[in-house]
């Protein structure tokens, strides 16, 4: 797994982080966008065995990752987020894109696609949709930005899997491991620290904690003449089954895919996964 680290700047100044895998004479751009607290890496698994097929771009939002954090907590917010991935497209001269979103990720990709219908070839929505179930919704503000420090590799493999184990019921120890690997690392005392600023969280609890995000019906409805690709965890909390078949309705050309045995939200290295990922994409670059 191979990546060129692409360093570019906010129009506010923020100095941000995203993995530039493979060649721009790629058929098909992936834009690959992450859930509120997690990063790039996320999509190590997919880029691998993607890379050689098409370009991917992962990126680490402000706050996360390798990217700056924001003294200004109100900036975190997926209109701020969405308006830096019009300036990394603008920095690399992004052509043929398709979008791919997990969680928060596929908000902005609704966002991004209904704002500029013309620039993408197609959406890959990762276990959400335009209503957010509220008990998931309470779940991350119950524990994003709340954690307590950890000290040792052991106790962050503890954690995660205190936090996450209901998602992801069937994994092992070895598979803790690599998720910490990818949402941690050392801090200056050599203890693992989670990679994100604990802050993300706080303007969704501003705007109370059990608060459903506002109606996203209409920016689902403007994806209408795109290809779209929907995974749904089969144990999601976040994107319930009644809404999983009502985007169905609303968009006859969607292609709905339902990971079984995981949570919010599958890490796309599940068993099929990557298949259903490259036909879908494989249909786009036919045409």
């Amino acid at each position: 797994m191979t990546y060129r680290d692409v360093w570019h700047q906010s129009d506010d100044g923020l100095k941000l982080y995203a993995r530039d895998y493979g060649s721009a004479a790629a058929p098909l751009t992936l834009l690959c966008m992450h859930g509120l607290s997690r990063n790039s890496a996320d999509f190590g698994d997919l880029a691998t065995a993607l890379q050689g097929e098409y370009r991917i771009v992962a990126v680490d939002q402000r706050g996360r990752g390798r990217s700056a954090w924001d003294a200004d907590s109100a900036n975190y917010t997926p209109v701020r987020y969405v308006a830096d991935m019009s300036a990394l497209i603008e920095r690399l001269a992004l052509e043929r894109l398709v979008l791919v979103g997990t969680s928060m990720g596929g908000i902005m990709a609704m966002m991004m696609a209904a704002a500029q219908p013309g620039l993408f070839r197609g959406v890959v929505l990762n276990d959400i949709g335009p209503v957010v179930s509220g008990q998931g919704l309470a779940r991350i503000m119950g524990t994003v930005g709340k954690a307590p420090p950890v000290r040792t590799w052991d106790e962050a493999i503890d954690q995660a899997k205190a936090f996450n184990g209901l998602a992801f019921p069937h994994y092992r120890r070895e598979d803790w491991a690599r998720w910490v690997r990818r949402t941690y690392a050392e801090d200056a005392a050599g203890e693992p620290r989670l990679l994100y600023d604990p802050a993300i969280a706080e303007p969704m609890r501003a705007s109370g904690s059990n608060a459903a995000p506002p109606d996203a019906w209409p920016l689902f409805e403007a994806l209408r003449d795109l290809p779209v690709l929907a995974l749904r965890g089969a144990l999601s909390d976040i994107l319930d089954e009644a809404c999983f078949a009502e985007m169905q309705r609303r968009h006859p050309q969607l292609t709905p895919v339902t990971v079984p045995e995981v949570g919010h939200a599958p890490m796309l290295d599940e068993p099929g996964v990557v298949d259903h990922i490259r036909a879908f994409l494989g249909q786009i670059h036919i045409a």
